[in-house]
């Protein structure tokens, strides 16, 4: 029996982890702490270890899992930005989810939008108080808006039907366009230029990183809603703080944080907030700040589990691994193998 140490554990995860586990006869050693340089230790007996995506897979973590003899690290989400995989190659296999559930995310977002712009929050609270007053509450109809997507993976592709019911006009940027009717391709400086609200569903990257800046707010219209549900940083926090405080950005939905791997997952509710960013965003009323959640369905954790434990299972069995992912590849988020075989 295979023995796999599972960091960063919450309830919701082994509802769904063990019902796998027992199919492919895999015990699961549940860890609660996040994997990094101290916690690696205790992946020690293991033959696997699977993290998550505010989980340290470093060039010291990979060194220290090499030198227990584990040579297989199941990313339980589709992102890998955590991942060292110069360090990775030829020691360390890395395997990922690369689709759980883009309906999930794809949801999540409009429903960040929806909420952003009707006020759905500001709401909620305020006839909890017995206040039923209506000022405060203006939106706008979404129909005939144009929405900037950036990204369109299978979850932007979602993301844009979703857009398209709502009778939007869709512009779109991704260095791989996936052309189709009722989107326009653009570049990026032109889609800030062009949007009254931008979504973002692509990976983080070099090129990606802090994407949304100073110089490309600027480019936005005045009074623009951006919504992140994607990876933190790929906005400048201090640069979107500051229109946002200016108006320049109208609102804010951000599902993701440039470092909430420090806070996110945990409950933080008894203790004075360190992090002074994210005070500041969170005491805005123009700002929806959730932690990482768009993920979080029923499907979703069914399939995270699902294609977690069969990546491990192939790797086991000495199957290829259709959902590894390598330094060779890393650069531009897709892989090059010309035969079903593994990176290396």
């Amino acid at each position: 029996m295979k023995r796999i140490c599972f960091f960063d554990t919450k309830p919701y995860d082994r509802l769904y982890f063990d019902e796998f586990a027992e199919k492919y006869g895999f015990e699961m050693v549940y860890c609660e702490s996040k994997l990094n340089e101290k916690s690696v230790v205790l992946a020690r007996g293991c033959d696997a270890a699977v993290a998550f995506v505010n989980d340290s897979v470093n060039a010291a973590v990979l060194r220290a899992l090499e030198e227990m003899g584990i040579s297989i690290v199941a990313m339980r989400c589709a992102g890998y930005n955590n991942v060292d995989f110069k360090e990775a190659y030829g020691k360390v296999h890395i395997v990922r989810v690369p689709a759980y559930s883009p309906y999930a995310v794809a949801e999540f977002t409009m429903g960040m939008f929806l909420t952003l712009n009707r006020k759905f929050h500001r709401a909620y609270n305020r006839v909890r108080e017995y206040n039923f007053s209506l000022s405060g509450l203006l939106g706008t109809d979404l129909y005939g808006k144009t929405i900037g997507v950036v990204g369109t993976g299978k979850i932007g592709q979602v993301f844009i039907d979703i857009c398209l019911g709502f009778g939007m006009r869709v512009l779109a940027y991704d260095p791989y366009p996936k052309e189709r009717k009722g989107v326009c391709y653009v570049g990026f400086e032109e889609l800030c230029k062009n949007s009254d609200m931008i979504s973002l569903h692509c990976p983080l990257t070099k090129e990606s990183y802090h994407i949304v800046n100073k110089e490309a707010i600027q480019n936005m219209r005045d009074g623009v809603v951006i919504v992140n549900t994607s990876r933190g940083a790929l906005i400048d926090t201090s640069a979107l703080i500051e229109s946002l405080k200016d108006g320049k950005v109208g609102a804010a939905g951000l599902d993701v944080y440039e470092e909430e791997g420090d806070f996110f997952y945990e409950d933080y509710s008894g203790e004075v907030m360190p992090d002074d960013e994210l005070a500041r965003l969170i005491s805005m009323p123009n700002v929806l700040l959730t932690s990482h959640q768009a993920f979080l369905t029923e499907e979703a954790l069914k399939n995270i589990a699902e294609t977690t434990t069969d990546n491990l299972y192939r790797y086991f069995a000495g199957e290829a691994l259709p959902n590894e992912v390598c330094y060779r590849c890393s650069k531009d988020n897709t892989c090059k193998k010309e035969h079903k075989e593994r990176c290396f």
